[in-house]
């Protein structure tokens, strides 16, 4: 008579384990400026006893926070839902909760990397204005500060025209879980990416130069920020919504036109 085979012991699932499904789908997107990439490291797995495959140590926090920029990227901050962020990362749920204590925490993360693309969209506007001569005249001086106040709101709204969900997502309504979770500029480092920090930057340097008076700089980003902000919401949102191309631009720089007179 023969002996019935032990049937072999089914894996567990765990807070460590993966689910056997395709690599997560990319967003077909390409940013034009940088947010934290799609590190190729993000799905590299070990070997585990029973045939499991598990993220290194590490890795699934970015997983899921590129997933989460994806979504954002694809969809603006409604998009940005934990338990899709885990299916695009390849784990289960509850895997999450070693790396974010819920749906606030991943937002906020996501949130900060929307922020610092802004950023990094004006700082680009900046890198690429002409560098000064050795000995500048003060009226070199003055253009080139006046340039840079222009970059700064030129990289923003070219962020908010090409990178729309970011944009949304960067400056959306934060509900208190959300706003608890946030992280103030004010206690990011020095070196952090963030728009405001850039556009103070530029308004000093203006002030520096001698076309921007001490007396008004004072909560003149507010100002600022405030006017081309508008502008954006108007193309995005407004009647402004059919308007694109060398048209928004010129209506851009119009509006910075009119900032930098009225500062």
């Amino acid at each position: 008579m023969k002996s019935k085979t032990p049937s072999q012991p089914r894996g567990k699932t765990g807070p460590d384990a993966t689910r056997s499904a395709a690599r997560p789908r990319r967003a077909d997107a390409v940013a034009p400026v940088a947010v934290p990439s799609r590190a190729t490291s993000a799905r590299e797995v070990d070997a585990a006893p029973g045939g499991r495959a598990t993220y290194r140590h590490g890795d699934l926090r970015r997983a899921l926070l590129e997933a989460g920029i994806a979504l954002a990227r694809s969809g603006g901050p409604s998009a940005v839902v934990l338990r899709e962020a885990t299916r695009r990362a390849g784990v289960v749920p509850n895997a999450a909760y070693r790396h974010f204590a819920g749906h606030a925490a991943l937002f906020a993360a996501v949130r900060t990397a929307a922020l610092a693309g802004v950023a990094r969209a004006m700082a680009d506007e900046i890198a690429a204005l002409p560098t000064l001569p050795a000995e500048p005249t003060q009226a070199e001086v003055v253009a080139q500060a006046r340039a840079c106040v222009r970059a700064v709101g030129t990289g923003y709204l070219r962020f908010a025209l090409t990178e729309t969900g970011l944009f949304r997502t960067a400056f959306a309504p934060l509900t208190p879980d959300e706003a608890a979770a946030a992280v103030p500029a004010a206690t990011l480092p020095d070196d952090a990416p963030h728009p405001f920090r850039l556009l103070g930057a530029a308004l000093d340097r203006l002030m520096e130069a001698g076309a921007l008076p001490p007396s008004r700089r004072m909560g003149a980003e507010f100002l600022a920020w405030s006017s081309v902000h508008g502008m954006a919401l108007l193309l995005l949102d407004g009647p402004l919504q059919s308007t694109r191309g060398e048209a928004a631009q010129a209506l851009g720089q119009r509006l910075l036109d009119m900032v930098e007179r009225g500062l």
